[in-house]
């Protein structure tokens, strides 16, 4: 009797509007489901049955600084020693659960069968089943994700070729992704603070990108998986293109801003200084692909640049676009753009008129005056007088917007609580971290029923909104 079939294709997802973008459809559950069992099973039964006769290429990426210190790299490392030929195979791999599927495969989670404290995801791509233009997203995925290592991306720690198959070892998310986090919300939509802290490590992650030469054309609530700490991580990079690019130092006058002593990083009366005589000439990084262009039409259609519609041609606008798209849905709910259906919502992107903010309550939180702003400045029609396309993430940075954000210190700062967003269980908590809790807790006390009296902190905002704190180690859910 045949094997059954790991992969097959959909027949229940409308995955695209034309033979080059996306829908945002998702599965049903009941059909999931009912594939996923019989599919983790018929894998795992595969994993046995693969014989070292059969063509298997196997091969654990080499530590980059950034993610050198993760236990993820010993738990591999000593799966690899113990190996007889010292190469990590799927032999070693457990399928747990299904994950999801994609345009290119299927996404699993596992473990390793000898270990279970390290869990991974495993994206399974049956290289017979894909056209040669998916073949080529595909093979450029790989290529990408190899050289990644930054705080905000995920880590390639194994490529597995094995028959038709290529398996992908990456980083296991089980936030879900912001798409279905923002379902759990009010409205769908963020508290402003929220929605500033999502995106300003979805734009240090695009940053990092842009200096590889690395046009994203993917960015999406789905494509946004959040890690077990709170923070994000980006995916999918199978409609990435490359392009060369020439990082420089580009100088400016600064004025800096002054922040009175009951603001925080979130606040908004801060203003520039009217003194000439404190400007001063600071240095900044440039690093952005402003020669790359490509022909090719894909991606979301509600996230697709008006240049992408049109078919002429386009660079490393479309990305500063879809972050404009995607601020906008954290703060509305909605995209900007969207029709009654996905003709409508491409003419309505491809027309010459502006964004509008229709959903704009009459009591807003401090600060939308400069998202709407800094929005409007990121989906100009004309890529060349786009914010970002110039300097990129540089120029977008300086925006009123992210004001009070120290950038270097960004991955330690703490995510929002929000409804359904993951934290790490509390009962890891050391026994230094629970002294210092303690002692928190008492200092609390004090200030709740003397504070008062000795006015401890009457220069100090008591501001719940401000989620830029030190991130501890241990998270719950919420």
């Amino acid at each position: 009797m045949d094997e059954p079939t790991l992969l097959f294709p959909d027949t229940d997802l409308d995955l695209s509007f034309t033979s080059t973008t996306t829908d945002r459809t998702t599965i049903s559950a009941r059909a999931s489901l009912a594939r996923t069992s019989s599919l983790t099973l018929s894998f795992n039964d595969r994993l046995s049955t693969f014989s070292a006769a059969e063509n298997t290429t196997a091969a654990v990426t080499n530590r980059l600084p950034h993610r050198s210190a993760d236990p993820n790299w010993s738990a591999i490392q000593a799966a690899v020693n113990l190996s007889s030929d010292g190469r990590l195979h799927l032999r070693h791999l457990k399928l747990l659960r299904h994950l999801g599927s994609g345009n290119l495969g299927r996404v699993f989670l596992c473990r390793l069968r000898d270990y279970d404290g390290a869990h991974f995801a495993l994206k399974v791509v049956d290289k017979d089943l894909l056209t040669a233009k998916k073949l080529s997203h595909a093979q450029t995925e790989a290529e990408i994700l190899q050289t990644l290592d930054h705080p905000f991306l995920p880590t390639l720690y194994a490529r597995i070729d094995v028959s038709h198959y290529t398996c992908l070892l990456i980083d296991f998310c089980p936030g879900g992704d912001l798409h279905s986090l923002l379902r759990r919300q009010p409205q769908f939509r963020l508290p402003l603070a929220a929605a500033r802290f999502f995106a300003a490590e979805v734009l240090v992650a695009l940053e990092y990108l842009h200096a590889l030469g690395i046009v994203y054309r993917d960015l999406k609530p789905e494509n946004v998986l959040m890690r077990e700490d709170g923070h994000v991580m980006l995916s999918d990079f199978d409609l990435c293109f490359k392009s060369d690019v020439a990082p420089c130092v580009d100088f400016r006058a600064h004025s800096p801003r002054r922040v009175g002593p009951t603001n925080g990083c979130f606040s908004y009366n801060c203003h520039r200084s009217q003194d000439r005589r404190k400007e001063k000439l600071v240095a900044e990084f440039v690093a952005e692909p402003v020669t790359a262009f490509s022909r090719s039409s894909v991606g979301t259609h509600e996230y697709l640049a008006p240049e992408l519609v049109s078919g002429n041609g386009h660079g490393n606008g479309v990305d500063w676009w879809a972050f404009g798209v995607f601020v906008y849905e954290l703060l509305y709910g909605t995209t900007p753009f969207k029709g009654c259906s996905k003709e409508g919502t491409l003419r309505k992107i491809a027309s010459s008129k502006d964004v509008r903010f229709v959903h704009v309550a009459e009591r807003e939180e401090p600060g939308m005056t400069e998202a709407r702003d800094l929005i409007e400045k990121l989906l100009v029609k004309d890529p060349k007088k786009r914010l970002g396309c110039a300097k990129g993430a540089t120029e977008i940075k300086r925006h009123r917007f992210f004001d009070g954000i120290k950038w270097p210190l960004i991955r330690t700062y703490r995510p929002p609580e929000l409804k359904g967003l993951m934290r790490r269980n509390k009962s890891k908590v050391s026994c230094k971290s629970k002294r210092w809790w303690w002692w928190w807790k008492r200092l609390g006390h004090v200030v709740r029923t003397k504070g008062g009296k000795y006015n401890f902190f009457s220069n100090y905002s008591n501001n719940n909104n401000n989620y830029y704190h030190f991130v501890d180690d241990n998270y719950k859910v919420r």
